[in-house]
């Protein structure tokens, strides 16, 4: 007979791991509560989107959907609204906020990465957007910054199948992995095996990690719309040493090296 669970208990939050790992938004609000810092992955391609931006020193909004509301909140902090990936100008593609001729300040919606950003926004004590361009610098700021004890919950936004319902995406997965990669060669311990597992699929894929990228279903869905620039942006490891924290309400970078 399965038990129906109302509300996480101490098993799915992960306790009393130090360093967590769940997927989505309910995955967030299992086991962020109480962590010192939240880390949101969504490779293809929110928080590669926010690396590319922040390396070119803009602030970036997350927003959930765009929809009228979002117009509103982009006039009301003085910033563009970017579009959906393959509209004009600027919109949730990398490309398209590289290519920019000036970025300063970006509202951008995405129902996965960017949703789960701004909840936590209003919830969590810290939290950074980690791609595979900034995760190992990413993973040193945050051994140099916070204790050895500090709990650190890592978030894969995955993506959404049609009906709404949850396809963890190998993409995030690698991101997220490549993270803990780091941390644990920083010598952080006390890893959740789901955390571990992570970490260890980023160290199996490394070596070929531009072809699993451009191999796995959110990749081929790209690079088959015609967006392989964006996996090969994605694809960048280590190619950014600037973190993106988010404070007031938009992350910025901060440079680390």
């Amino acid at each position: 007979m399965s038990t129906v669970l109302s509300e996480p208990g101490e098993a799915q939050r992960q306790l009393p791991y130090s360093v967590r790992f769940e997927w989505g938004l309910d995955g967030a609000r299992a086991v962020v509560p109480g962590a010192d810092l939240a880390v949101v992955v969504d490779v293809l391609s929110f928080t590669t989107c926010v690396s590319v931006a922040v390396d070119r020193g803009a602030q970036v909004f997350p927003y959930p959907i765009r929809d009228a509301g979002a117009s509103e909140f982009a006039a009301h902090h003085g910033a563009s609204l970017a579009g959906p990936r393959g509209s004009e100008g600027l919109s949730l593609s990398p490309r398209s906020l590289r290519a920019a001729h000036t970025l300063d300040r970006v509202v951008l919606p995405s129902p996965n990465g960017s949703t789960i950003s701004r909840e936590l926004a209003g919830s969590a004590r810290k939290v950074v957007a980690v791609s595979l361009r900034n995760a190992a610098a990413t993973a040193d700021w945050v051994h140099s910054a916070l204790p050895a004890d500090a709990v650190i919950a890592v978030i894969a936004a995955g993506e959404a199948w049609r009906h709404g319902a949850l396809r963890p995406a190998l993409e995030d997965e690698l991101g997220a992995g490549a993270f803990l990669a780091g941390l644990a060669a920083a010598g952080r311990h006390n890893f959740s095996p789901e955390a571990a597992a992570a970490g260890a699929a980023f160290d199996a894929a490394e070596p070929h990690l531009d072809a699993v990228l451009r191999g796995c279903s959110s990749g081929r869905e790209l690079v088959d719309a015609g967006y392989a620039e964006d996996v090969a942006i994605a694809a960048e490891l280590d190619a950014s040493s600037v973190v993106a924290v988010l404070e007031g309400g938009c992350f910025r970078g901060i440079p680390w090296s």
